[in-house]
């Protein structure tokens, strides 16, 4: 993962023209989301009233896409997750755009990365066990008429990085 003060200058050279402050609201944002404005006022030294003009300036500006919640997969009886690398048969618009609507639709997709290289997709997944990764392979994927291979990959663990872009 590349940390936020690595992509200062870049961000900055794209017009966003954040300050070290900015930086630091988001970096404390990314590390909890649920922080009050006053609690993050004080991390980041400023008035309150002042971060929340900042917080809402970075929102409209795209830079804060949105919030959300870490969930425990094991609790929801996700017992596996698999990234499965997709290849098209065919690149065409229409084909990309056909198995991306599909894909999001199915409950089990966790991320979708669209990918440059041998293959064209990264799917994300998590359910109950390796049958039922078996199963969805089988029947939600190779049943596309736009795929033309798949390659499973077990995840062992994963490791949010510490500060920087998630």
């Amino acid at each position: 993962m590349k940390s936020i003060n690595s992509e200062e200058n870049a961000v900055a050279s794209r017009g966003a023209n954040l300050d070290e402050t900015d930086f630091e609201i988001l970096r404390q944002l990314q590390n909890n989301a649920r922080l009050s404005n006053k609690a993050l006022a004080g991390r980041v030294g400023l008035a309150p009233s002042t971060t929340l003009v900042r917080t809402r300036q970075l929102e409209r500006a795209g830079i804060i896409r949105g919030y959300h919640a870490t969930l425990d997969p094991a609790a929801l009886g996700i017992g596996l997750q698999a990234l499965i690398a997709v290849r098209l048969r065919e690149h065409t618009a229409a084909d990309v755009a056909a198995f991306q609507d599909y894909v999001l639709g199915l409950p089990e997709v966790m991320r979708f990365y669209h990918v440059a290289g041998a293959n064209d997709f990264l799917v994300h997944v998590g359910v109950r066990d390796p049958e039922a990764l078996r199963d969805f392979a089988m029947n939600a994927l190779t049943t596309r008429p736009e795929v033309a291979h798949l390659e499973t990959g077990l995840i062992f663990s994963c490791v949010e990085a510490g500060e920087g872009w998630r």
